[in-house]
Parts: structure tokens; sequence; C-alpha cells
């Protein structure tokens, strides 16, 4: 600015302003350059660069303009012209946030949009899953989340065993609902003498410990007024199905007196097969084992003593009467596993309940092996090679080769009450430290040995059941079919006439 306070011509051009707000802060006389040389050779680049990217802007803008007429043109370029626009319509047509309306709602052909055909799209693992379960139906029908999530949730906990026969040796449906399509799963019966603690023993194989309250478990065992006129509490045969999907089996008591005694003063009337009492007694006991013989996977004998011979005939005797396992041509479903002639066994474990210290001695266990190899030697009941009470560590002093042929037999201590008052304390001595250790006792304590006891049932071989691989809905048409066979066998129907 001149000194009259006018501007002169070409003092603020563009070039002019942009050296004085770069420049130095003290002013000069008007019209000096006061960047110098060097400033002027720094600041040409930057001239030059600037007015290159508007030369660029300026050239791509006009090309986009001469470029939009031809959309409509019939000329070669048209399909890399429409390209940009082909994905921006793609993206209106997945219905993403921020698209219009309008163009969302064009329809693409004579038929329903894809939105409509598809319906609500769930997340992709549960519609893999609907689709898989619901079959040709989940392609033409929209798919409900809801109801893939269903196929999601675990299995229903059982909180109590159910009825799978009743006391009027009926078949019962209602584990049905418990069950799922698969064949992962594990079968456990058990039979035994009245009052050897069978519901006891599988309450604590399947889902309670031994510090829970016994009023608490699954399969509800003797109460102590049962226990005192004799009475037994489990009837027919009781369900229940772990989250590990282990099916577990408790049976009333094998030739009970009780069940006798209650038939005899009740008068109740017999089926017209049976003549006496203690008959229908004795078949509804070997229709129970030939059904658990052939349903089974492992099955459980109990006993409180060393040894009931009777038992063992009635083993024998139940082996004998076993039905036949089905064909394959009975079952069009499934793969086929052993030949037609094979017939299937299940395992047998030998559980020796409320045993005493010196039953755990070696030389006794040793004997106990031998008899029950020398009573099970002609059977074709899967008795040994199977469970093994040394792979436990329960007796680390003993070589593996100890017991030459060792059967599936475990054993079992007396159930501790409360902690230590089983033990008995090391007498009372001139040491008072001496007396308040706890005595020799012989074996682990009864929840080391219940936990053994569980992790080898457990590891047990799952041979299949018949010549067809099932499932738990088919085993439990299976079981049913074979039970509605059991109670109408001919061979039962003789024996008893041979009883009578």
């Amino acid at each position: 600015m001149s000194e009259s306070g006018h501007s002169q011509p070409g003092m603020y051009g563009q070039g002019r302003r942009r050296r004085r707000r770069r420049g130095e802060r003290d002013a000069g006389p008007p019209g000096q350059n006061l960047s110098g040389p060097s400033r002027d050779r720094e600041y040409q680049p930057r001239e030059r660069r600037v007015t290159l990217c508007d030369l660029l802007t300026c050239a791509f803008v006009g090309f986009l303009f001469k470029a939009k007429p031809s959309q409509n043109a019939p000329v070669s370029g048209a399909p890399v012209l429409e390209k940009p626009i082909m994905l921006m319509k793609a993206r209106d047509d997945g219905g993403k946030l921020g698209t219009p309306p309008d163009a969302a709602a064009q329809p693409s052909g004579p038929g329903p949009s894809k939105m409509e055909r598809e319906g609500q799209r769930p997340t992709q693992p549960v519609y893999q899953i609907q689709n898989r379960g619901m079959g040709a139906s989940a392609s033409s029908s929209a798919v409900d989340p809801m109801v893939g999530q269903s196929k999601l949730l675990p299995p229903e906990k059982m909180k109590h065993s159910i009825k799978l026969v009743d006391d009027q040796m009926n078949w019962c449906d209602s584990a049905m609902e418990y069950l799922r399509d698969q064949t992962d799963m594990l079968v456990v019966g058990v039979i035994g003498l009245q009052g050897s603690g069978k519901s006891t023993i599988m309450s604590l194989l399947s889902a309670n410990s031994p510090e829970e309250d016994q009023r608490g478990y699954v399969f509800r065992a003797q109460t102590p007024e049962i226990k005192e006129r004799g009475g037994n509490q489990s009837i027919g045969i009781d369900f229940f199905i772990t989250q590990e999907r282990v099916i577990f089996l408790d049976t009333q008591p094998m030739l009970s007196p009780s069940i006798l005694d209650h038939l005899i003063n009740n008068d109740r009337k017999l089926p017209p097969e049976y003549n006496l009492p203690h008959t229908y007694v004795e078949m509804q006991s070997l229709q129970i084992a030939a059904f658990l013989f052939t349903v089974c996977h492992v099955v459980i004998v109990v006993q409180d003593w060393f040894t009931d011979l009777n038992l063992y005939r009635f083993l024998q005797t139940a082996e004998m009467l076993k039905p036949s396992t089905p064909s394959a041509s009975h079952d069009s479903t499934g793969s086929s596993g052993n030949d037609d002639g094979a017939e299937y066994y299940p395992h047998i474990v030998f559980l020796q309940n409320k045993a005493k210290r010196d039953d755990f001695c070696p030389k006794n266990l040793k004997n106990m092996y031998m008899v029950v190899d020398k009573l099970m030697a002609h059977s074709h009941l899967k008795y040994k090679g199977t469970l093994s009470m040394l792979d436990c560590n329960l007796f680390p002093g003993l070589e593996q080769d100890y017991l030459a042929t060792e059967v599936n037999m475990f054993l079992l201590p007396m159930q501790e009450n409360d902690g230590e008052d089983n033990l008995t304390k090391a007498g009372t001595g001139t040491y008072p430290l001496f007396s308040l250790l706890p005595g020799y006792r012989g074996h682990p304590a009864f929840s080391t040995m219940v936990s053994k006891l569980r992790s080898q049932i457990l590891a047990m071989p799952r041979c299949q059941l018949s010549h067809t691989i099932l499932t738990e809905k088919n085993w439990f048409h299976y079981a049913a079919r074979i039970w509605d066979g059991v109670k109408k066998s001919s061979a039962l129907s003789e024996y008893s006439r041979l009883l009578c």
C-alpha cells in the first residue's frame, strides 16, 4: 500500500499474496521482495505442483462430462462405463443401510423379489442346522430363526428317574421325550438281590455324589421304614439318562421275597399262565434279566456278600432264555454291523458291595476271581477282560500278572456316613498322639472307589446292540419290541410250565 493509502496494481497478486503470507514478519519498503532468491527457488516447485493438481482435476472432470452422454449411445466403450453403475445396483439390491427405498423395492423379474423368497435369514450355523433338520421343506419355505435356535439347545436335563416298565410290567412311553437322534450312547443296567444297594450305586454312577443326601438321589433307595419291614423300594424298571448320553436302567430286586409276600397277602390275581405266586415272581425276574441282556451294553450284578450260587444259576438261566438278536432284514435303515448269524451278548460286571477290609486282601481277591471264573466258564456273557481293579492303581504293590484271569469284578467298601465315623482309632496307648490317628482301613475312601468304578464303567466298549446301528430313539423302539417279545416268549412259557 502506498503512502496515500491507495493500492498499487501488481503488488497484491496471487504470487505476492502467498509470499507476504509466508515471508518475514518485519515489513520493508513497498514493492520490495524480502524473500530473496533462495525463497523464490524454494517456492517455485510448490507453485508448479498446485497448478498440476488443478490441471489433473479439471481434466478428470472434463473426462466425466464427456463420457456421460455416451451411456445411451451404442459405442464400443459402453460396457466399461456401465460397470460402476452395475456395482451400485448390486449394493442397492442387497438391502444395506443407506439404500433408497425406491431402488430397493424395484422387482428384478415377474416373480417375487429375492428378499420375499428367502425371508428373514438367521445366522449361518442356525441356517445350516435348520436345513439339515427340515429336509426339503427348508429350501421352499422361510426359515424361522427360533426353530433353528431350538435345535441348538442342549438336551433337557433329568432331575429324577422315570418309569420305563411299571409295576404291572407294562411298557411306558414317557422316556421318549428325553432321547435324541444320535448314536453315541451307553446303556447300563443293574440286577441284584433285595437290599444289595442297586439303586444307591446307580445314583452314584449317574448324577449324585456320596456327600449328598440319599433322599435326593435320582433313583430312590430304601428308607429306614422300608428296611424295617423288609420291603423293596424299586418296582419294575426305572429310566434315567445323563447329559453325557448314558442311559441307566434300575430294576426291581431279583427273586424278591417282599414282592412274593405282597402277592400272597393281597390276593393279587395272577396271569392265567401262572398258577403259583413264586413261579410268577421268578418269571418276572427272568424277563427283566433277559431284557437287560439284550438291550444293554453293560449289566452290573450287585452282591452284598460273596457269594450266592443261586444267583449264578439264575444268570445262566436268563442267558439261556435271552431273545436272539434280530437279523438285519428286520430293519431297513442304518448300516449293517455283524453277520446275520452273530449273537449279541453284553459285558457283565460283578460288583461286590459293602465289602469288608479282609476282602481287599490280595490273596482273598485272587480267590474270588478264581471262583467267578470257574462259575462263568461256559457262559457267552463277556465277564472278563474289560474292567480291572489293578489298572485303577488300587493295589500299587501288585504286579500286572498277579491275577492271571482277571474277571470283571469290583469291590466297594461300606459307605462312610460322616467322614471318620467308621474309622477305627489306633487305640488308647501311652502316646496320645497315636490315639488321634485313624486306624488302618485297608482300602481307599468310598468316594475314591466310586470315582474309579465310574471311570471304568464309562470307558467300556460300546458294541452294537443289534445288526443295525441304533440311535437313542431307535434304541427305545427296539427295547419296546424286545420287551413285548420277552413277555410273549414261548421259551419262558415252556420254562414256567416246567417249574409248575
